[in-house]
């Protein structure tokens, strides 16, 4: 579906933000896509689409050359940016302008999302909320029903209940021809979204794992003092004792923490790496 064989990108003469990246990503998956700032998550996405260029090396996505922006890739791929513009029309005028370009755009799907997600129908999309208009923009992108979906930030701006039923909308219309990638710094908002964990750090991806095999190495739990954690790898205090990511050696069954996990692997980053690559 996705493929990186050995791409380099960096923006003009200053070092390159990704270096040598392999990278495999299959259909039917929810990948999460964490990484500091500056770490190069969203030029990933963006060579993914085909709005950046590699240095060297490849990029193919579905078969073909992002750089190329063939109509036939176009059509099957969506960017939804951390900033985006809006125009100065209502939902129908901006359906009757974009949706167009792409095939399988369905617009009754489109008007439930904007249903569940209450968007006030008043005319001016301007005119609405930065939240209101981030879920004008993440209902049309999944009634776009691309085969690649990107996602940069999608939760910034919105509410608590409008999170909770971002999570939802998106569990329930993800199908198995689709790969869908979510950048973002709210690792909270996609602990119980996602299947598969990214992290980009040093110019490349050092975790790519599904997150059955992280909670099958590691365990995330919480204890009243460290000595009963086992061998604990990262830990965090608080009032009611520590949160703790330790080695999994006694298979206890545990929920990812992907904000406790992040955090691990940043100040472990070699120890977690070599248990993952084992």
């Amino acid at each position: 579906m996705i493929i990186f064989d050995n791409l380099t990108f960096g923006y003009k003469k200053a070092e390159p933000v990704l270096q040598d990246l392999n990278l495999e990503l299959k259909q039917g998956h929810i990948y999460g896509l964490l990484g500091q700032n500056g770490a190069g998550k969203s030029s990933l996405l963006y060579n993914i689409c085909g709005l950046l260029f590699a240095n060297k090396g490849q990029c193919h996505v579905l078969g073909q050359v992002p750089s190329k922006r063939n109509v036939s890739f176009l059509q099957q791929v969506f960017l939804l940016p951390e900033e985006f513009y809006i125009p100065r029309v209502n939902l129908a005028g901006y359906l009757n302008t974009y949706a167009p370009f792409y095939p399988a755009f369905d617009r009754d799907m489109f008007y439930r999302f904007a249903k569940e997600f209450e968007i006030p129908d008043t005319g001016n999309l301007q005119s609405l909320s930065h939240g209101e208009q981030k879920k004008v923009m993440i209902s049309f992108a999944l009634a776009t029903n691309a085969k690649v979906l990107l996602m940069d930030e999608p939760t910034n701006g919105l509410d608590i209940p409008s999170k909770k039923q971002f999570r939802k909308i998106i569990a329930g219309c993800i199908r198995p021809d689709q790969t869908m990638i979510i950048s973002t710094h709210q690792v909270r908002d996609l602990d119980s979204l996602i299947d598969h964990v990214l992290i980009l750090k040093d110019k490349n991806i050092i975790v790519h794992e599904p997150v059955d095999r992280i909670t099958e190495k590691l365990v995330f739990k919480q204890a009243m003092t460290l000595n009963e954690a086992g061998e604990v790898i990262y830990s965090e205090g608080g009032l009611k004792g520590y949160a703790v990511v330790a080695l999994n050696k006694k298979e206890e069954p545990s929920r990812l923490d992907m904000e406790m996990f992040f955090n691990a692997v940043l100040s472990n980053k070699q120890q977690i790496v070599q248990l993952f690559n084992n």
